[in-house]
């Protein structure tokens, strides 16, 4: 293969991996908490035996889309929405993560939880409790949970310090390996969920750019295959 294919090749495999990552934001559209991903495209450019410099896609970096989900109002009491910045800190077995996902239950052992039974952290980084017996529970824009007008606890709300460096591990978990710090710019709403922030039509269009775009790419490489393989004919005669 000559340095054009070489070339097509690269881009065809970040096209590849982008048309996964839209298809997934695409399946999620109706996901709690759900943050749309997106693929960051860069060019390498090296010379070649000093000769012509040769361009090479690459496309290995993901990010997040921080805009805020439209909120859907359910009256649920353990219900909960972020506006603004933040994130819910819970404990997982892996250690730590970060959510925006807000439907969530007391367990039986009283602990707050999300759907998977990962325990909800306050802002000590302890499990949030609530009592079997709380009346009247009442959640504040700042995370204090009272019952019957008594404080009980606060949910933490986080930011992690590098927004670009999050990992995704999960549909709406996050691992930050710099760090999370106190979101200060961001409130808890009580009988809300934050519905996906995927923008549904600029998805579908941009499966079909590329869709189109992998569509051309693979034209190239066959029609540089069949030129290979008339000019080997044409040697070997």
């Amino acid at each position: 293969m000559d340095n054009a294919g070489y070339a097509t090749l690269s881009r065809q495999s970040g096209l590849l991996r982008e048309m996964q990552i839209v298809a997934n934001n695409i399946a999620n559209m109706s996901t709690t908490g759900y943050r749309q991903e997106g693929l960051l495209f860069s060019e390498y450019i090296v010379r070649v035996n000093d000769g012509p410099s040769m361009s090479m896609a690459g496309a290995t970096v993901r990010n997040t889309s921080m805009l805020q989900g439209a909120m859907t109002m359910t009256g649920g009491q353990l219900d909960l929405a972020i506006e603004g910045d933040g994130f819910f800190l819970v404990e997982t077995p892996e250690g730590e993560r970060l959510t925006r996902a807000g439907a969530l239950t007391a367990n039986g052992e009283g602990d707050l939880v999300t759907p998977r039974g990962f325990p909800v952290l306050d802002a000590g980084g302890a499990p949030v409790f609530i009592p079997p017996n709380a009346q009247d529970l009442s959640i504040s824009a700042d995370g204090t949970v009272s019952s019957g007008g008594r404080p009980l606890t606060q949910i933490g709300l986080v930011m992690p310090i590098d927004r670009d460096g999050m990992l995704r591990e999960d549909g709406v978990l996050f691992r930050a390996d710099s760090g999370y710090e106190p979101a200060l710019n961001g409130r808890i709403l009580q009988g809300f969920l934050e519905d996906s922030n995927v923008q549904a039509v600029d998805q579908i269009t941009r499966m079909i750019e590329v869709q189109r775009a992998y569509e051309l790419g693979q034209s190239f490489l066959d029609a540089e295959n069949d030129r290979l393989k008339e000019a080997m004919k044409t040697f070997l005669k």
